[in-house]
């Protein structure tokens, strides 16, 4: 949609208005199609434009948008357009913005894509609460084009070696203007691809505070339709090598020799030096893929070390081992197997590995090593756990569970507590597994202990053919697939009695652990950690007799047939156990009612008690107010008069 007028700006904000919070700077050139979408996000912020100043910069674009940019800012007093030739890249209009901007914070937006309408608001309470030099926020990818990395956890301050950011070096993220300013941060002119490189690593090394804000999407990536993302243009890839070989230099220079370099290498090995030999270097002759190869090796020498060549996939380590040892062909083989074939499976081996079907294997005429095309420690355990419910006191569990590439043959669910691990064997067959988890008899034929349980999945896969007698094994911990506040879920969740044999019985109950919502089993006997009869309301009421009355309603999952249920009155020092009815409905609905004739004076409270062998729990009776929420107990008074009106003062 087209940028609105501003109906709370009343004049152009000149020297002497308040500085805005968010500077939006977005480099422009020839995206006219995608203008409506990306500067229509940043007037829709819930920020409140005020608080906002939009500063694009037309980069010599031909298909109008510098005419429709000019219109909308006579529109807009908060939209700042700059014109500038034709430079070749995003760098120079963004280095443009930043020489105009005047904002806390900026924030780069490229003119394809878009925001998230509270993405602003989030992104600087973010860096405000943190004191952060950079906010990072969750992106996705839209129209056919991934995100980077996918932000799932927020965090406060993160670091640099240890978590996935710097796998995102783009420019779009949130960064204290004065931060930017102090190290002189700007981004490289002229260059269609990795522009945003220097300007994003040194940013990363030198911040005091880096955050990251995940609870929602924050930007919008899009491809576009005519596929000319910069990411997807032809390029120079000499020239381009050369240049990542500056930047890289740089990364060294900060950053000595070590497992901490190595992890940022991991990254530009993936993103830049081998990123190239793909399509780009199948499209060449072989003097052009001579020239490339020679450009990197180089990089490979410097930079790949054994620890980043262990941690790349076997598909990007042949690359790297190729290009160091010259082996052309070989690279040209590898690359045209990922990019105009499919590789065959990878499939376990006679010696207990996993290898990559890539070409040249044990090849005797070659002189590629195991190593390279070795994936084990890749393998994982891909699973959902789609349903869990209880029946006849037993947990039902059900789900898929695969390793990847190799299927499996055999799963079983593991409990565990403490260093102990109970193993429940499940059925399985063609990815898919159901188990049955009995707390009588769990514990290899004994009952569970009390105390929380860990749910986890072990898939193992036999090798076949040479391999027969190996075999691959994964473990995972169970996530339900439901979310925590599904209505169809609260049966399954809701703490219930459960039978252990002779261990007696115990209130048992599901839940999610935080922050990853892994599965987990809570056994007490005493019922004290997540007690029973959450929804037990009741009533206290007259009748003509002149007694009392007493009703209580709750769901009671597991209860036994045999079980007691009994309402008391207490006064802080004296208990009363009265004659109770029970009366059972479905879906484990229990009412239970007591006449009271008369009684000593005073304000009692009303409670249930709940009897099953050796298992005696009592639990608080609340009011049926509408609107209260069950947080009135319930209480009943007998007032020291005559007993005709010995519950005329009953109350609830």
């Amino acid at each position: 949609m087209p940028v609105p007028d501003d109906p709370a700006a009343t004049a152009p904000a000149g020297p002497d208005a308040p500085a805005p919070t968010v500077s939006v700077i977005v480099p422009v050139h020839n995206t006219r199609r995608y203008l409506d979408r990306c500067l229509g996000s940043v007037f829709a912020q819930t920020l409140g434009r005020r608080h906002i100043e939009v500063i694009a910069v037309d980069d010599g674009s031909t298909d109008g948008s510098a005419e429709w940019l000019a219109e909308q800012a006579r529109r807009n007093p908060r939209l700042t357009v700059l014109h500038q030739e034709a430079s070749g890249g995003a760098g120079k209009p963004r280095n443009a913005g930043l020489a105009r901007a005047t904002g806390d914070y900026v924030f780069f937006l490229d003119s394809d894509d878009r925001l998230d309408p509270q993405a602003l608001f989030w992104l600087t309470r973010t860096a405000q609460k943190c004191g952060s030099d950079i906010v990072y926020g969750r992106i996705a990818g839209a129209d056919g084009r991934a995100a980077p990395v996918d932000l799932r956890t927020t965090s406060e301050r993160v670091s640099v070696f240890d978590s996935p950011v710097y796998w995102s070096l783009a420019a779009y993220k949130l960064f204290r203007r004065s931060f930017v300013e102090q190290h002189r941060l700007r981004f490289a002119e002229g260059r269609l691809l990795a522009e945003d490189l220097p300007f994003g690593i040194t940013a990363l090394l030198r911040a005091d505070v880096v955050s990251v804000f995940a609870e929602r999407t924050c930007y919008y990536l899009h491809g576009r339709e005519d596929h000319s993302n910069a990411s997807r243009q032809d390029t120079d890839w000499c020239d381009y090598l050369r240049y990542i070989a500056t930047v890289l230099d740089e990364v060294a220079a900060a950053v000595p020799p070590g497992a901490n370099r190595d992890k940022l290498m991991v990254r530009h090995f993936h993103g830049e030096i081998l990123m190239p030999f793909g399509a780009p270097f199948l499209a060449r002759d072989p003097a052009g893929r001579t020239a490339m190869a020679d450009a990197a090796r180089p990089l490979v020498e410097r930079y790949l070390t054994d620890r980043v060549a262990a941690a790349l996939p076997p598909r990007l380590r042949l690359r790297a081992h190729c290009l160091r040892a010259g082996l052309d062909d070989q690279l040209t083989a590898v690359v045209r197997a990922d990019t105009e074939h499919h590789p065959d499976p990878p499939r376990l081996d006679s010696d207990g590995r996993v290898y990559a079907a890539y070409p040249y294997f044990r090849d005797p005429h070659r002189a590629l090593p195991d190593t390279c095309y070795d994936l084990t420690d890749r393998v994982v355990l891909r699973q959902r756990l789609t349903r869990q419910h209880w029946a006849g006191g037993v947990l039902h569990l059900r789900g898929t569970a695969a390793l990847r590439w190799l299927g499996g043959d055999t799963a079983e669910i593991l409990l565990r507590r403490d260093g102990t691990t109970h193993r429940v064997p499940a059925r399985y067959a063609d990815g898919a597994w159901q188990a049955a988890v009995d707390p009588a008899t769990a514990a290899d034929g004994g009952p569970l202990t009390d105390g929380v349980w860990g749910f986890k999945i072990a898939v193992t896969a036999h090798g076949t053919g040479a391999a027969a007698g190996q075999s691959l094994r994964r473990e995972a911990w169970l996530v339900p697939e439901s979310a925590p506040d599904d209505p169809g879920e609260a049966g399954a969740f809701a703490p219930r009695l459960t039978g252990r044999g002779p261990a007696g019985p115990a209130v048992a109950a599901l839940f999610r652990s935080r922050p990853h919502g892994h599965l987990h089993l809570d056994l007490d006997r005493h019922g004290a950690r997540r007690p029973l009869g959450d929804d037990l309301r009741g009533t206290a009421d007259r009748i003509r007799s002149g007694r009392a009355a007493l009703a209580a309603r709750l769901t009671l999952p597991g209860c036994p047939v045999d079980a007691e249920l009994r309402l008391l009155l207490h006064d802080g020092t004296r208990t009363v156990a009265l004659r109770t009815t029970v009366e059972r409905a479905a879906g484990d609905r229990y009412t239970v009612r007591a006449l009271l004739r008369g009684g000593p004076p005073g304000t009692w409270r009303v409670a249930l008690r709940v009897t099953a062998g050796p298992f005696r729990r009592e639990l608080p009776v609340r009011a049926a107010h509408p609107g209260d929420g069950g947080r009135t107990p319930l209480t009943l008074t007998v007032p020291g008069r005559s007993p005709a009106d010995l519950l005329r003062r009953a109350r609830r």
